[in-house]
């Protein structure tokens, strides 16, 4: 799996990526050469933040942990993302196919007590007509309707966007590539 660590205002010490490399091939059996990890290293209200998010065959996996060292945010990290493989095994299962896991390292997850997740139920639909607008009318849009995002066509690319509210009171912008 290929790795790249990134440190937000502060700077990552070699041991501590030496330390992330090592702990993240304990993910190589599910993932192996296809999969692209990005760990991000931040300090956020005198806690160390560690998010990692995996790409591996057009999925995503992603674990945000804050704790009082990195090391343990590495931890608990690495558990939760172990967790939702093994929560979305049957799912996983037919990505074989693509080759984004081993049928083997599956297995391996199996583990007494964890539910499988084997069907998500849409409970409610909603349509809504939209008109072209900027990022910054979406933002009051969403903030009006009390939501916590909000779909929106962008007036100047045309293209289907979403913009959402994050857990730092911040706002993101998600934006299609293609």
């Amino acid at each position: 799996m290929k790795i790249n660590i990134i440190g937000r205002q502060l700077s990552v010490y070699e041991d501590t990526k030496a330390m992330i490399t090592e702990k993240l091939s304990k993910l190589d059996k599910y993932f192996g050469e296809e999969g692209n990890a990005t760990v991000t290293l931040s300090h956020k209200r005198n806690l160390s933040t560690l998010e990692i998010t995996i790409k591996a065959s057009n999925t995503l996996f992603r674990s945000e942990v804050d704790a009082e060292t990195f090391r343990e945010a590495l931890d608990k990290s690495i558990d939760n993302i172990e967790r939702q493989i093994r929560k979305n095994k049957t799912r996983l299962r037919k990505k074989l196919r693509e080759g984004l896991v081993s049928d083997e390292a599956i297995a391996a997850a199996s583990v007494e007590g964890v539910e499988e997740d084997d069907k998500d139920v849409i409970i409610r639909t909603k349509k809504f007509e939209y008109t072209p607008m900027s990022p910054e009318e979406a933002i009051m849009q969403m903030n009006l309707i009390g939501h916590s995002f909000f779909v929106f066509n962008d007036s100047i690319t045309e293209k289907t966007c979403v913009v959402y509210k994050r857990k730092d009171g911040n706002y993101g912008l998600i934006e299609p590539e293609n």
